[in-house]
């Protein structure tokens, strides 16, 4: 007991000192301004509770052993995903369901996509992908060009940014064959980065930061969803009173269709031999070349694929705004989207789904505590890392199994593993 309580204050004390050195500059000094001088402020106070609660927080884990939360029954995870498309599909039905909730549901949809995209990379794949919102972007502006300087609508572009971003990915695939961990990370970084840039600087072609405006909207063959109820309108075919909610509406089936579409092509996909060699390299890549799996040609379709996905995102976003710049495409993206891929579970597509239904409508619901909604989400990241480091969705089921094929649990899967 006496060496559990040493340890536990050791381990406090190691965490007061980095967050002292972490808040003295951030929150006991504060930057004040009068007439035309400016000073710094010490604020000991404010210093001295963040560092204590940080040292009492971090003694009380290291001495009180946590029990991680029981695993839900099997058929809660077999009747959750069932239940959740139901919910998704009346949606935008349902009473009271105004602008507001669609936009929101259509922005949680949206990183859902995304999510399950970049979970073929580093859910199944176990590549560190930093710079996904690269492929988000080539399939943005893949579609604002094409459809701008050919004339083609929504769907005839799709295919066409589903294959320039895959095309990125291969390019960016290429180079990393050789690199795991850290490394790939910071290249992919980096090449999200680039793309920025270049996104940035080449105005003859992107707008460079004013960028890319009057895209066309999608339409159902060939009906416009306008306001009003003229000739060729959606309301005016069907003799529906004109509304504007019909647009917003038809945006989140579109974005709820594509989404679904992802996730049963990654479904169909994990019980096929390029699933089973994703998860082999994931695993242990050295074993896997061992068995004769061709890890270059792996490498390269998780790549592509989930770039691919990003790039379906990025015409969607395109379409939905009407606009787009390079200060849509900023490494913020990126990270939110690896947080929702880790949170939710990597490999898990309804652990996915959950983390950012709770990371993105999360945010909007606490816009009006914006001053401290960072520090709350911080906080809340922290939590769930420590009760459930596996993510929201730890278990997952082996995509084959000889007889009955039955959850595995999140204790047995490898730390960070879903």
């Amino acid at each position: 007991m006496r060496a559990a309580l040493r340890s536990a204050l050791r381990a406090g004390l190691v965490a007061g000192l980095v967050a002292l050195g972490l808040f003295t500059p951030l929150v006991g000094l504060r930057i004040d301004q009068a007439a035309s001088a400016t000073f710094l402020t010490w604020h000991p106070w404010a210093l001295a509770g963040l560092v204590a609660a940080v040292t009492l927080a971090r003694f009380l884990t290291a001495l009180v052993r946590i029990p991680a939360p029981p695993a839900p029954p099997a058929w809660l995870g077999r009747a959750a995903s069932p239940a959740l498309i139901a919910l998704a599909l009346v949606f935008p039905l349902l009473p009271g369901v105004a602008r507001y909730q669609l936009d929101l549901g259509v922005l949680v949809l949206t990183y859902v996509m995304l999510g399950w995209g970049l979970n073929i990379v580093v859910g199944l794949a176990g590549l560190l992908d930093l710079g996904y919102v690269a492929f988000y972007a080539v399939g943005a502006y893949s579609f604002a060009l094409i459809s701008g300087s050919l004339g083609l609508g929504f769907w005839a572009c799709l295919p066409i940014a589903f294959g320039a971003a895959a095309l990125c990915g291969v390019l960016l695939g290429f180079p990393v064959l050789r690199l795991r961990g850290d490394y790939l990370a910071i290249v992919t970084l980096a090449f999200g980065e680039i793309i920025r840039i270049v996104l940035l600087n080449w105005t003859s072609l992107t707008g460079g930061p004013n960028g890319i405006s009057g895209i066309p909207r999608p339409t159902l063959f060939g009906l416009q969803f306008t306001a009003g109820a003229g000739p060729g309108s959606f309301a005016g075919y069907f003799n529906l009173a004109p509304s504007a909610l019909y647009r917003f509406q038809f945006l989140y089936y579109i974005i709820l269709g594509l989404a679904l579409l992802v996730a049963w092509i990654t479904a169909r996909l994990r019980r096929l031999p390029i699933g089973r060699a994703w998860e082999a390299l994931r695993e242990d890549e050295i074993a896997a070349r061992a068995l004769g799996i061709n890890t270059t040609a792996t490498r390269l379709s998780a790549f592509a694929l989930g770039a691919g996905f990003g790039g379906l995102a990025g015409a969607f976003f395109a379409t939905r705004q009407g606009f787009i710049s390079p200060e849509s495409f900023t490494f913020m993206e990126s990270a939110i989207v690896l947080a929702i891929v880790v949170l939710g579970g990597m490999g898990s597509q309804i652990g996915v789904a959950l983390a950012a239904l709770v990371m993105i409508g999360g945010f909007e619901l606490a816009r009006d505590f914006a001053e401290y909604r960072m520090v709350v989400f911080g906080a809340a990241l922290v939590a769930i890392m420590v009760l459930r480091p596996r993510g929201l969705a730890g278990g997952r089921t082996p995509s084959i199994a000889i007889g009955t094929a039955g959850p595995i649990s999140g204790t047995l899967v490898a730390q960070g593993r879903g």
